[in-house]
Order: structure tokens, then sequence, then C-alpha cells
């Protein structure tokens, strides 16, 4: 799994696949309803590990890409801000979310729009 201040692990839909016990098109599902966000690496779509949790997308990770989105943010720039240190909560609004801390990462992202 990710650890703070450390590269993310990235998974691929195939990677997903198996993590998720799910197909494809459902994997591709999570992805075009925000459950998950994905950026292309090297021309391959894939998705940080530390997204997944206990073997399902993060609780709450689908409204804040949705928030972020809204305040114009691209899948780029919402990946870098949801894997990066976050001086006003203290460590990666990921890391929050997989703690519970929805509603400071929620108006932190609020703040930003």
């Amino acid at each position: 799994m990710t650890e703070q201040n450390s590269e993310p692990v990235w998974l691929t839909v195939p990677d997903l696949t198996t993590e998720l016990g799910l197909e494809v098109s459902r994997v591709r599902r999570l992805l075009e309803e925000h459950y998950l966000l994905a950026i292309r690496i090297d021309g391959v779509l894939k998705v940080p590990s530390s997204f997944i949790l206990d073997g399902e997308p993060v609780h709450n990770l689908r409204g804040t890409i949705m928030v972020l989105g809204d305040a114009g943010f691209s899948d780029e720039e919402t990946m870098q801000w949801l894997l990066e240190p976050e001086e006003s909560i203290g460590i990666a609004p990921i890391e929050a979310l997989r703690q519970g801390r929805r509603s400071e990462v929620r108006r932190v992202a609020q703040a930003l729009a």
C-alpha cells in the first residue's frame, strides 16, 4: 500500500479486476462514475493503490472527486491534490479519507473552489 511521503503504487485496469474481484466492464464503470480516478501514465490508465481499501474504492472518494471536478480541477490536478500532503489537513487527502476524515477533506476541497 502507499506510504505517506513515498511514491504511489499504481494499478492498471487488469490489476483492479483482481484487486476488486470485478469484471473489466464493472471496473470501467467505477472509473466512468468517479468512484475511482485514473490517469494515463505512459499511455496506460492507472489508479493509485491507496484508492482501494478493504477490497473496494475508498468510501467518500467519489464525492471528493466530484467536488474537485465541479471546482474546475482536471483529473490530473485532482489526482495530484489527493496524493500530495495538504498542509491544512496534515497528510495527503486520500490518507485522511482512508481514516474516515471526510468532512475535513471536503471542507478543504470546497474552499479551493
